[in-house]
């Protein structure tokens, strides 16, 4: 059914909409912010709103009007995760020892959103520095899951993910490290999209910086699409983005084209035996017959993956040291109790421990590209769970990581390949359920594929 509200329309819809002259960017972004007004204040998904968003819809009103529309996001309204710069607005990492002085530069992703002239409406909350899944940070408190607000939505994209459920908006910019974009859309019921390393440029460079990635979260495959479109380009600031030549496609092209004589491989095994509850597990059968449906070949396999949890734990936690030796000691007890407990325990892990784990992470990588010779896609949980309690203990959250959160995405992060989150129905409780597809690195156009097939062949309600 298609959207009357345009706060609930994708960003495709806006813009036939826009291009018809029957809604303007500015009745859009009302709409919008008219949503965000009445909603928000118990969903808590904003940092800080942006105040220069009116004028920015008022000047693409004038450029359709003109019939001179710019880019391939003029006047779609789109929220920027709070660990991304914008420039005129602080970049406050979810923790009160951030500067709070407004942003000079646009990070790179920021860059790709203006050329193709989105309205950034607000900047959307994170876990303090994207350190864990659960939706809360000591600077703006709990962000709440618009399916039961008794639930997280997970994290550390958090905002995003409860934006995008919320209908605040059709696109969402976040980030990945080892789940972030991925958790919370499969608690929130969207679409998250993790593209492969380097697709989207990255600067300044977080705390896990050698495995995160920037990407979308949408409520539809083709939006998450045109939010990569906008975003995958070359800047010269991040060394490791790939070249101009890579960026020149809209990423919607092919995505019809099904996945007809695939092999899919469902993995059961991320080199653990990583947790997951009856109705995950009953997402990946469901998504298996589907693309069985659709004329792939599904097979259950093991990629013979080293331990990625030892593996991802670890790096995890020496990033997190790192991050808390570079303010003074004086302030560091008002970050986040657990982050500080997780930077304790890996506070002296030795230079050879990290050499033989970066070599394990490479031989991951390794296995999954093989893999990848016989397979298209892989098939896999998102979660291990649904989306927990807001108020849940998380007791030790180094166990937490690997049992609770993460561990079927954070071994896509390590092998730096594509995989997206898709929402696959409703659990008994009434909270959403997800499955994950990964493909070879760099083919971010299979998941897409993949993703638009489930897809279609299971519609997904949205919050009204």
């Amino acid at each position: 059914m298609t959207a009357t509200d345009p706060a609930l329309m994708s960003a495709e819809e806006l813009l036939a909409h826009y291009a018809r002259r029957d809604l303007s960017p500015t009745e859009a972004l009302q709409a919008v912010t008219e949503r965000i007004a009445r909603m928000n204040p118990e969903i808590n998904a904003f940092a800080v709103m942006n105040p220069a968003s009116l004028a920015a819809a008022g000047e693409s009103e004038a450029r359709w009007q003109a019939g001179r529309p710019r880019g391939m996001l003029d006047g779609v309204p789109v929220t920027v995760k709070d660990l991304i710069d914008v420039a005129g607005l602080p970049t406050r990492r979810g923790s009160r020892l951030t500067d709070p002085a407004p942003k000079t530069f646009d990070a790179p992703s920021v860059v790709g959103l203006k050329e193709q002239g989105a309205v950034i409406i607000g900047k959307t909350t994170t876990t303090e520095f994207g350190w864990k899944s659960p939706g809360d940070n000591p600077l703006h408190g709990i962000t709440r899951n618009p399916w039961n607000k008794l639930h997280t939505p997970g994290g550390s994209s958090s905002g995003g993910a409860a934006a995008a459920a919320a209908g605040f908006g059709p696109l969402h910019v976040g980030s990945d490290g080892g789940g972030s974009i991925r958790i919370p859309a499969a608690w929130c019921g969207v679409v998250g999209l993790k593209p492969s390393f380097g697709r989207v440029p990255q600067w300044p460079a977080g705390a896990f910086a050698p495995v995160s990635v920037v990407g979308p979260l949408t409520r539809t495959v083709h939006d998450a699409a045109l939010t990569l479109s906008a975003i995958a380009r070359f800047d010269l600031r991040d060394p490791f983005c790939l070249p101009p030549e890579a960026h020149d496609r809209d990423w919607r092209t092919g995505i019809e084209e099904g996945v007809a004589e695939m092999r899919v491989a469902v993995l059961r095994r991320p080199g653990f035996e990583a947790p997951v509850d009856w109705e995950g597990i009953a997402a990946v059968e469901q998504a298996a017959q589907l693309l069985m449906e659709a004329g792939a070949e599904v097979e259950e396999v093991d990629p013979g993956l080293p331990d990625t949890s030892e593996i991802f734990c670890r790096m995890w936690g020496v990033a997190l040291a790192g991050l808390v030796q570079s303010y003074p000691e004086s302030r560091r007890h008002l970050l986040d109790e657990g982050l500080l407990d997780v930077a304790a325990a890996n506070i002296d892990v030795p230079a050879t421990e990290m050499l033989r784990l970066e070599a394990n992470r490479v031989a991951a990588a390794h296995a999954m590209a093989r893999l990848h010779q016989r397979y298209d896609l892989v098939l896999c949980p998102t979660v291990p769970g649904l989306a927990p309690l807001t108020d849940a203990p998380i007791g030790d959250a180094m166990q937490a990581l690997w049992t609770n959160w993460a561990p079927w995405t954070f071994a896509f992060n390590l092998t730096r390949q594509p995989a997206i989150a898709v929402p696959m129905g409703f659990a008994e409780n009434g909270l959403p359920r997800s499955v994950q597809i990964a493909a070879a690195l760099y083919r971010d156009d299979l998941v897409l594929r993949a993703a638009r097939t489930l897809e279609v062949a299971q519609p997904f309600t949205m919050v009204e």
